[in-house]
């Protein structure tokens, strides 16, 4: 484990060293930075997914945390006029709030029936919003806000979005290479008996949906910044089904899995566009083709080449 903690940790510092520098080879390409900025809260909001699958839960309802938090920023943004600076931090406490009452009730359910119940809440929470009246807009959506940098320059967006992925990480890393961590492991691989060596179970339970649901909120919240909106549809089921891809992907038994995935597969589609309908025909055929050649994902390849030379 001490290797691999090596091996991740280099990868992940090498990969963000390498997106900070990025601009000064780029400029101010918008549509690159624009791609790379996307990337980054999509991996932010993926952290929380990666999260739940520690503790054995497949969570298809990231999305709807993600919402909440682009919401609760867009609302005392434009209702209550708090700085970003404010509604950022408010925006993941709120989503990670409310991810530990609704987990409480819902934690106890496992496998397709914990998946299937998290899907009902994402779309429960879309509707909240839709039918939120002067509130949240409705279908409209709450438009108009105001990015924290009075700059036509990308690039301080940029870096907000590469700082807060590396806190993101950090969050990610200190769950995965702690006491914790290998308390969700213990968990995720037998509760019961995890809990007759004395754990408490349901209460690590809630704090890593907690935790889960505040990175969402985090991610929720920088999104309706960088777009400058938030409407009902701006995180559905589908882009919850996109997360656990990113951790699949990038590698479920490594911290930085999910940041590695959400780049490669969102830059990929990107890459692909020059074939125009057949576009999202050829990457599920080469999604499908990386899941089969790296079951382990992206970060395992390293760990695959060594084997093989041994």
């Amino acid at each position: 484990m001490k290797i691999l903690n090596q091996r991740d940790g280099v990868i992940a510092i090498a990969f963000l060293a390498l997106l900070a520098v990025l601009p000064l080879f780029v400029g101010d390409s918008r549509y690159m930075l624009s791609v790379l900025m996307n990337c980054a809260g999509l991996s932010i909001i993926a952290f929380g997914v990666w999260i739940t699958f520690t503790i054995g839960r497949i969570n298809i309802g990231q999305a709807g945390f993600a919402l909440i938090g682009g919401y609760t920023t867009a609302i005392v943004l434009s209702k209550l006029g708090w700085s970003f600076w404010l509604a950022l931090p408010a925006s993941a406490v709120v989503a990670a709030l409310l991810g530990a009452v609704i987990g409480s009730a819902i934690l106890k359910l496992k496998g397709i029936y914990f998946s299937m119940l998290t899907i009902c809440l994402t779309e429960s929470i879309r509707l909240a919003f839709l039918n939120g009246g002067d509130l949240t807009q409705g279908s409209k959506g709450i438009t108009g806000l105001a990015q924290p940098f009075a700059t036509d320059s990308p690039l301080p967006m940029y870096y907000l979005a590469l700082a807060l992925l590396a806190v993101a990480l950090l969050i990610t890393w200190c769950v995965h290479y702690s006491r914790l961590g290998r308390i969700f492991r213990a968990m995720r691989l037998n509760e019961d008996l995890a809990e007759s060596f004395g754990t408490d179970v349901w209460r690590y339970r809630v704090l890593a949906f907690a935790m889960a649901c505040g990175l969402g909120g985090l991610g929720g919240s920088y999104f309706a910044v960088f777009t400058q909106s938030v409407y009902p549809q701006s995180f559905t089921v589908e882009h919850s089904i996109y997360y656990m891809l990113f951790c699949f992907l990038g590698g479920l038994e490594y911290a930085s899995g999910a940041m590695i995935g959400a780049f490669a597969l969102t830059i990929l589609f990107e890459l692909l566009s020059e074939f125009q309908q057949y576009q999202t025909l050829v990457y599920g055929v080469l999604m499908i083709a990386v899941i089969l050649l790296m079951p382990n994902g992206l970060m395992s390849i390293r760990a695959r080449q060594e084997g093989v030379r041994k």
